[in-house]
């Protein structure tokens, strides 16, 4: 899936970074979000796939896509309502 076919335009980098911290910066980042708006996460956290996914089914917001990528992995959240 597409940048421009999902409409969301704020990428979140988060390449390089290990466990915890791709986990906590879209925590942090996703509070400066209104409801309802999408972020795609960019990283190399080989737990991520599961971290991120967690981290949604926790806190209520929606996991968008998932897709692997050249060295790691991406995926597009949806903050709750």
């Amino acid at each position: 899936m597409s940048l421009a076919a999902t409409g969301a335009t704020d990428v979140y980098d988060l390449k390089g970074l290990k466990c915890p911290l791709p986990v906590l910066k879209t925590k942090k980042r996703l509070e400066q979000l209104p409801a309802g708006a999408e972020l795609w996460i960019e990283t190399t956290d080989p737990l991520a796939v599961i971290d991120i996914p967690h981290f949604c089914s926790e806190y209520g917001h929606t996991l968008e896509a998932s897709d692997r990528t050249d060295g790691g992995h991406r995926f597009l959240i949806r903050k709750k309502p």
